[in-house]
């Protein structure tokens, strides 16, 4: 998932991972010349298109030159002009941002392992398995800039806008050649807190003036429906959405466990929205195994999945995917994009 440039909350393991990030991404230079940038405060609304709904994803076969173990072709849908993969890689691992309960050496773990030379692999792989996006932070835009110049890389970055002043964030993502903008689920989560809904209006002006795609992220729905209600309209929503059975999620007091409280409301609240829902921590941080997430997702309203993954679960995940896509017969929510 993508939303990591502030800890989910203060006692987490998460935050104290991202406390250290600093010195950490230095050294593999992932934010020299972003920091400053970032460390500003910041975060907004447009008339949009009616969206074009779509029919339900059409299974294919595999394309020349994918990997033989992928059994088919991922869909792809369209947010406005952009075609996407169903499936959109996260991109917190490559950052370190992971939410791994109590155990604090998680997040160091994944940079160790996630070196540049890992991460252009790992992409690599997932391009040819059918993934034409990622969605992460704009930190990460150093590593990104390497693996299109360096790497010959091609796939699509989806800013998720993340730091302290947003509209610097966004111009950041848009000078740096991102296909797609959004506001961070936690910063919305704030500003709609603070009642600042028109910072999240001038970020939505801001990405659009610049002919992309322009969303609004949130972990609580209560960030979505108080957007709507002030007649924000995104291009298109990032929602947390899991299911909420497995046995961390009964624990308390919280410590990074759920990201998605309310999952039956979520579903029937974004039913009725016309604008394309790609749904993140659906995995809920690996507690759910992959199918179950997937499914769970694509049947109950999510027209996308963001998914963190390594290189030996890129394939797995695809196949996954593939087959939850195909599994879909009926759902309440129309597919809107």
């Amino acid at each position: 998932m993508a939303d990591k440039s502030m800890p989910f909350n203060a006692s987490s393991s998460s935050a104290k991972n991202e406390s250290s990030l600093p010195e950490a991404l230095s050294r593999r230079h992932l934010i020299s010349g972003v920091a400053g940038i970032l460390a500003g405060a910041g975060l907004a609304q447009a008339q949009q298109p009616s969206p074009q709904l779509s029919q339900a994803p059409t299974p294919q076969a595999p394309k020349p030159g994918m990997p033989a173990d992928v059994r088919g072709t991922l869909p792809q849908a369209k947010i406005g002009n952009l075609a996407l993969s169903r499936m959109i890689f996260g991109g917190n691992l490559i950052g370190g941002w992971t939410h791994s309960r109590d155990l604090s050496y998680v997040g160091k773990l994944a940079l160790a392992y996630n070196t540049n030379e890992k991460v252009f692999a790992t992409l690599a792989l997932a391009e040819k398995c059918g993934v034409n996006t990622l969605l992460t932070s704009p930190m990460i835009i150093p590593v990104i800039k390497e693996y299109w110049g360096k790497a010959g890389g091609k796939i699509q970055f989806i800013s998720d806008c993340g730091g302290r002043v947003l509209l610097d964030a966004v111009q950041l993502s848009i000078d740096s050649g991102a296909t797609g903008c959004y506001v961070h689920g936690m910063s919305a989560d704030s500003l709609v807190e603070k009642g600042e809904f028109d910072q999240i209006a001038k970020a939505l002006d801001l990405i659009r003036k610049n002919k992309m795609p322009a969303g609004i992220g949130a972990h609580r729905l209560e960030t979505i429906k108080a957007c709507v209600a002030k007649g924000l309209a995104p291009d298109f929503w990032m929602k947390t959405f899991h299911k909420t059975s497995y046995w961390s999620s009964q624990m308390q007091p919280q410590n990074d466990n759920i990201w998605c409280e309310n999952p039956d409301e979520t579903k029937a609240f974004m039913k009725d929205l016309k604008e394309p829902w790609i749904a993140f921590k659906t995995m809920a941080a690996g507690a759910i195994p992959p199918m179950d997430a997937f499914k769970y997702a694509f049947e109950n309203g999510a027209d996308f999945i963001c998914v963190g993954m390594f290189d030996w679960q890129v394939v797995d995940n695809v196949n996954t995917a593939i087959t939850a896509l195909e599994g879909v017969a009926q759902r309440e929510r129309p597919w809107r994009a």
